[in-house]
């Protein structure tokens, strides 16, 4: 399963990059650090992974300074997370989630999104064979050695270790996102990303026109300003990266 996860979320990460809003989603991370850890990222690592995206992507510090504000209860704005089910053309699984106001304005432009690429939304839980929730990690290599590194992260509870490109994925059961978080900082390495993702357990094979609707279905769903974040099961093929 690695490489075809690895490549999932490498696609879904260059799909997250729509520049419009990249802060919003950044910020969003900041204020759940705060939220769920404090606002000290020396003892929240959900916060300082979040603080060095900020500063990588040059996100202006009054901004931060909300987010944080807001994670602490001072302006919550009344935002409350909620995750879309349904599946896309040709039966591929769709996960969305999004972080919103108002439940009403947010469920009527997914379900847009859907209808307009072909296919439907589900009702919640209706994914819950198809992707599980788990800790995951990016870790540039550095000087790391690779099976070193491997057998650390075995031991602190990582399922499925994957070097690609000079960066190591890594994802675990969500219970063990803690223990890695705790050997990493531990062996003096900075992640890149540090999350719980919902990762596909059963993957779909599909043809280069199912492909880029469903490409086409999350860059639509990702322009909408409550979504955070789109996953989809499709089996990945080498093919795909000349599309």
């Amino acid at each position: 399963m690695g490489r075809k996860w690895a490549n999932i979320v490498k696609k879904k990460g260059a799909a997250d990059k729509l520049r419009g809003q990249i802060y919003t989603k950044i910020l969003f991370e900041v204020s759940k650090a705060v939220k769920s850890g404090g606002e000290d990222p020396a003892t929240n690592f959900l916060l300082k992974i979040a603080l060095e995206k900020c500063k990588k992507n040059n996100v202006p510090k009054d901004n931060i300074d909300r987010a944080i504000k807001k994670g602490l209860g001072g302006d919550d704005d009344g935002y409350q997370e909620i995750s879309y089910e349904g599946y896309g053309p040709n039966g591929v699984a769709i996960f969305v989630e999004a972080s919103t106001n108002n439940v009403t304005r947010t469920v009527a432009n997914v379900r847009v999104c859907f209808k307009k690429a072909g296919g439907s939304l589900g009702t919640t839980g209706s994914l819950q064979f198809v992707f599980t929730r788990k800790a995951v990690f990016e870790v540039p290599q550095g000087d790391l050695d690779e099976d070193e590194f491997t057998l650390e992260m075995i031991d602190a509870g990582a399922e499925d270790i994957e070097l690609e490109d000079g960066i190591f994925c890594i994802n675990g059961p969500m219970e063990v996102f803690g223990a890695i978080s705790k050997k990493l900082e531990e062996l003096g390495v900075q992640p890149e990303e540090a999350t719980l993702e919902q990762i596909p357990q059963t993957f779909k094979e599909v043809d280069d026109e199912t492909y880029e609707a469903i490409m086409k279905m999350i860059d639509a769903l990702e322009s909408d300003e409550d979504v955070l974040k789109v996953y989809h099961n499709i089996e990945y093929d080498e093919r795909f990266a000349e599309l």
